[in-house]
């Protein structure tokens, strides 16, 4: 195997590590710690609307966590699990994504279904001097209700990405 295949599987892991921050960051309530996930101009269009920039981004996330903490644990009333992630360098510093999200509500009462819902993220990643991070994002909802408009793309083919 060569150096640029090794670079890029070591690329590809720190890329997968974004996601899994962004939901431990989120669940967990730390969301200062989004600047590790997202360049300071991300732009994600989610459910809640389009967020430009990392202070939006903490802004909507933060109002977003405490409508969900209605017991005011402070920590986990929700729980994102990401899986089927595929990436795509596009450039030595460029990439680009799709992976699962099965996100579910912990705050429920036990005998409640603890879906919440169930979606896919087009991702574009971007490397800078502090590491990989998301510029933009979309999540295409699929279920319960799919999201107006259309979807996200397929991978490797036609991504939809917000502009």
């Amino acid at each position: 195997m060569n150096e640029s295949a090794i670079q890029a599987l070591i690329d590809r892991e720190a890329i997968r590590d974004l996601r899994s921050f962004y939901s431990h960051h989120l669940d967990g309530n730390n969301i200062s710690e989004l600047d590790k996930v997202f360049m300071p101009d991300a732009l994600v269009d989610l459910s809640a609307g389009v967020m430009r920039g990392i202070d939006e981004i903490r802004s909507s996330f933060t109002k977003t966590f405490a409508e969900y903490d209605r017991d005011d644990q402070g920590r986990y009333p929700f729980l994102h699990v990401v899986a089927n992630h595929w990436i795509r360098m596009t450039g030595p510093d460029t990439a680009e994504g799709r992976c699962y999200l099965m996100d579910f509500a912990t705050a429920r009462k036990a005998d409640a279904n603890p879906l919440l819902l169930l979606g896919l993220y087009a991702d574009e990643y971007k490397r800078t001097d502090d590491g990989w991070r998301i510029s933009r994002s979309r999540l295409e909802i699929v279920w319960p209700e799919r999201n107006p408009g259309g979807g996200g793309g397929e991978p490797d083919k036609d991504m939809v990405l917000p502009t």
